[in-house]
């Protein structure tokens, strides 16, 4: 009898039923983690959720590939109720996720990791901004000069204390996670 079973076998492009299933299972905690959003006080249409951290750990679990994929899954359900914030938090996370990870794949230290972070948390923090910029004086009718009075206060503040949440969180738990999931394949 054969007791191989081949949900664990890689298929020609590398992909195995435990490995979607894992990816299923990073999606689904980042989905479920951002429908619980925590408003910032000064703007509370600008709200931080957990769901970030999610597509971190998947990218040093997986690589960049599966940080890009869970980003954008993640965010898949948002499109209906609010697809301006959405597609920002998509094109942000991936790009913090893509950062992170392919500066830690060169070598896979926690110096490597912290540094991947901090310097995918700031631009991910300048793209944010940038989004902003053409985004928030179409969403809310202010002018930009209105908006650029704002960074400073407000977005500035709100996306540093975003990413810098993202990497810290991701940076304690992303070793035993990856150990885990890891394993799990």
């Amino acid at each position: 009898m054969n007791t191989n079973h081949s949900t664990n076998r890689p298929t020609k492009n590398g992909w195995s039923t435990a490995r979607i299933a894992l990816y299923a299972l990073f999606v689904a905690l980042g989905i479920t983690l951002s429908f619980f959003a925590i408003p910032f006080p000064p703007l509370p249409f600008l709200k931080y959720d957990f769901s970030g951290v999610i597509c971190l750990i998947a990218a040093f679990a997986y690589g960049p590939a599966a940080g890009v994929t869970v980003s954008i899954l993640t965010y898949v359900p948002h499109l209906l109720s609010n697809p301006v914030g959405a597609l920002m938090n998509m094109a942000v996370m991936i790009l913090f996720s893509l950062t992170a990870t392919l500066i830690y794949q060169r070598n896979k230290t926690r110096p490597r990791a912290a540094l991947g972070l901090v310097v995918g948390g700031i631009l991910a923090t300048i793209l944010a901004l940038l989004l902003n910029l053409v985004v928030t004086p179409l969403y809310y009718h202010v002018n930009v000069m209105q908006y650029v009075g704002m960074i400073i206060p407000f977005y500035l503040p709100f996306n540093l204390a975003k990413m810098g949440l993202d990497a810290v969180i991701t940076f304690l738990c992303y070793k035993p996670v990856s150990l885990l999931a890891k394993k799990a394949l």
